[in-house]
């Protein structure tokens, strides 16, 4: 008999998967990455039995155009009955698994696939061919379940601006904390040039990473012809990589059913702790730009539950779409800065698929908890413009006290200082933070977040060729500007 409530939740089998074909019509699609993680799951479990039993099959959307990807692989994996779950884009990674975690402690279901993968390099591939990479085609096909967000991922505001990719808001939200850490331009690009290069011989270490070359820093710090500036202070290796072909494979079961397939305790690796927040607001809208109330929140709710500390764990998994990613979980956890911060390479190097990086972070973390048994692993999730969070925490041993499942949503939304967000201001704003565009190799548009009279505030650019270096030569959070239609000019 086990020792546990037969019902904890526990992981059992975990699989990545990579290609990288450039001949595409014989590189798997998206779907068939998906199975052949899972089925490498179950093998890695030790307990093929496991595919046949799922009761759920979570899927995160992603770059493709299934519209129940979990059907099929219901369908090839021989369990028909299993319920087919989609998250859509803006939905939580670590939701997705929190919600096969609950369903198993709840005995709603006693063994959930979850798995995503991307094919873009596959695409890309097909397009320099003047072709296009053939995927299943689905028609009337719906999952049993949709989860969607709750709101808007940006502002009709910022938009109109010149924001689109998450680089610039990213970038953004850098420029506040790091006129809030009392940072200079140049030490920040140091700092995060360090942060990257050690990101990149992490990658160079992980069988899995989709990079095996370490990068220097000067190089991830200089803008070049092959590492351009995206949006200042970040170059192309600043960024997520989701030119990938990754996928990823987790099954989680009960305690009972692990035991009953007779699958090793060395395989076993428990959800210890979850803490997540569901507070949507747009980028612009936040009373301190260089804030995540989020993390602070989730942080603090996940390390009680588990009772420890940030500075005890040395595996960890700091989500790293951007730079500002990292650095604001520093912050907010208050975390001494020793230490690696990833056990993948993060997602410029070790590969940011764009539905299932947090699930190639799991499986790593999964791979070295069974070997250092004594050790806990963090797991941090972020979706959208940093809008969601979340910290997981596994272990080969449970959490004394039970799985912990918590949400801090509410708590977050009341610790939140969201200002009104205003379209063509006439006046004065002060910087609260800035970015500068580019096009190509050149500099196209400054993009400013301003604090307005009132508390409230709007976004605006500048394509003032002089206004634009000289936002790339001194800080300029802080400084006031003269605001018309959309558009901001200098006043100094």
């Amino acid at each position: 008999m086990t020792e546990y409530d037969p019902n904890t939740p526990v992981l059992v089998g975990v699989a990545a998967v990579q290609q990288k074909r450039e001949d595409f019509e014989c590189a798997l699609e998206p779907v068939a990455l998906m199975e052949k993680a899972l089925r490498d799951a179950a093998a890695d479990a030790g307990s093929e039995a496991l595919l046949e039993r799922a009761g759920e099959i979570v899927v995160p959307k992603g770059i493709w155009s299934y519209s129940d990807p979990g059907r099929l692989l219901a369908d090839s994996l021989d369990c028909p009955s299993a319920t087919t779950v989609l998250g859509e884009i803006g939905v939580s990674q670590q939701t997705l698994i929190n919600r096969a975690c609950s369903g198993i402690a709840d005995g709603e279901i006693e063994v959930a696939l979850v798995t995503g993968a991307e094919a873009k390099f596959r695409s890309l591939c097909a397009a320099k061919a003047g072709a296009e990479a053939v995927e299943t085609t689905q028609e009337d096909v719906q999952p049993d379940l949709v989860l969607k967000p709750d709101d808007e991922l940006w502002s009709e505001v910022e938009s109109a601006a010149g924001l689109g990719m998450p680089v610039g808001y990213y970038a953004i939200m850098d420029s506040a904390l790091r006129h809030k850490q009392g940072l200079t331009p140049e030490q920040h690009r140091d700092q995060m040039a360090a942060m990257y290069a050690r990101f990149s011989e992490i990658a160079a270490e992980n069988p899995d990473a989709w990079s095996d070359q370490s990068v220097s820093p000067e190089h991830i710090r200089e803008h070049s012809a092959s590492n351009r500036m995206l949006a200042y202070p970040y170059t192309k290796l600043h960024n997520s990589q989701w030119n990938v072909d990754q996928g990823a494979g987790l099954i989680l079961c009960t305690a009972g059913i692990a035991e009953e397939l007779g699958i090793a305790r060395d395989r076993w690796v428990f959800p210890r702790a979850t803490a997540e927040s569901n507070f949507m607001s747009v980028v612009a809208s936040r009373g301190d730009l260089g804030a995540c109330p989020g993390f602070r929140l989730a942080g603090q709710a996940v390390m009680e539950a588990a009772g420890i500390s940030f500075n005890d764990i040395r595996l960890r998994e700091l989500y790293s779409c951007f730079p500002y990613a990292v650095r604001s979980q520093l912050e907010e956890f208050g975390m001494d800065g020793e230490g690696d911060l990833s056990v993948t390479g993060g997602m410029t190097f070790g590969g940011g698929p764009l539905n299932n990086f947090v699930f190639q972070a799991t499986v790593r973390m999964a791979q070295l908890l069974r070997q250092q048994r004594d050790e806990v692993g963090l797991v941090t999730t972020v979706s959208g413009m940093l809008t969601k969070q979340a910290c997981a925490l596994w272990s080969a041993l449970p959490n004394p006290g039970g799985w912990a499942c918590l949400d801090v949503t509410a708590q977050v939304e009341v610790a939140s200082d969201i200002r009104e967000v205003i379209a063509d201001y006439q006046g004065r704003g002060t910087v609260a933070g800035y970015t500068v565009l580019y096009q190509g190799s050149d500099p196209w548009r400054a993009v400013a977040v301003f604090d307005l009279p009132g508390l409230r505030r709007t976004v605006a650019y500048s394509e003032d060729p002089a206004l634009l270096q000289g936002m790339q030569e001194r800080e300029c959070v802080g400084e006031t500007y003269e605001l018309t239609g959309g558009c901001f000019l200098s006043a100094r």
